[in-house]
């Protein structure tokens, strides 16, 4: 006797892939510490260390970042049209804000140490309102996603030609070259933050955080180098697999090498976050 024996539909879901669980908690803990740290600095804005390097850059990076472990639910579950047209687009606008707000700080920094030099030209563009550069480098990634999603939007589709006994349901990302615009342009900010922060590392500032943010642009740059030839190497939900360790493991890198040192000062040297400890430490270092 002859049948039809249905193949198993494969993808990330949540009642039988312990996977999908584990990301599921690892997210939410991220999440979760991400807003304690956020909590920390709203308690303790009026401290030198809250204030130093501009503290709306510092909000704005750590909502950037909690909303950015928020997009790898996007990515789990079965696919559907919303979800596959919003991961993507969604992940890119926000993770561009975070390396914006990034880029920055970091700008600031460098100029505020440039322009104490007596007659220095770089005085005449002390005050100048650095959100305007987020919200620029932002609009750009929108309308990037606004014109892939116009002309050639994500789909799911179910693959039946990659296994033989079973079928991958997932989503189709429409125009690899839209993707890969998308990725190469927080690829871009992220090549422009790193040499900047790189020169600005060593200047006597006790609370620049100038060589936080080069470590953390160089996790995020060898994460985002890494998920390329990943991502291409792997099929089925593994592909989906990758991009979600990619998308957590460079926000935890940036948050890691940014802002535990600062929650250490504040919370374990409070000593620290003072102006005369401040200029202790710099007695200290000479």
């Amino acid at each position: 006797m002859n049948e039809c024996v249905p193949k198993p539909i494969e993808f990330l879901s949540y009642e039988n892939d312990p996977t999908v669980l584990t990301v599921s908690i690892l997210t939410m803990l991220c999440f979760i510490k991400t807003s304690t740290i956020l909590g920390i600095f709203i308690l303790f804005r009026d401290t030198p260390v809250v204030r130093a390097n501009n503290q709306t850059l510092s909000f704005i990076l750590l909502v950037s970042i909690m909303l950015s472990f928020l997009c790898v639910f996007l990515f789990l579950g079965r696919p559907t049209h919303v979800t596959c047209m919003l991961r993507q687009t969604s992940f890119g606008i926000i993770f561009s804000v975070a390396i914006s707000s990034i880029l920055a700080k970091t700008i600031i920094v460098y100029m505020a140490f440039k322009a104490t030099k007596p007659g220095s030209s770089w005085r005449k563009f002390i005050g100048l309102k650095m959100t305007n550069c987020v919200v620029f480098c932002s609009v750009l990634q929108v309308l990037l996603s606004i014109i892939w999603l116009s002309t050639s939007p994500p789909f799911p589709e179910k693959n039946t030609h990659l296994y033989q006994d079973k079928i991958i349901f997932q989503c189709n990302e429409g125009s690899m070259l839209a993707f890969s615009i998308l990725l190469g342009y927080m690829g871009l900010l992220s090549a422009v933050s790193f040499p900047v922060a790189f020169l600005a590392k060593n200047l006597p500032d006790r609370f620049n955080e100038a060589k936080n943010i080069t470590f953390s642009m160089l996790v995020v740059c060898s994460v985002w180098v890494a998920f390329i030839p990943s991502y291409m190497s792997v099929t089925g939900k593994n592909t989906v697999l990758v991009e979600i360790f990619a998308i957590i493991s460079s926000s935890v890198g940036i948050l890691g090498c940014i802002f535990f040192p600062k929650c250490y000062i504040i919370l374990v040297r409070p000593e620290l976050n003072l102006k005369s400890g401040l200029s202790r430490q710099k007695k200290a270092t000479l």
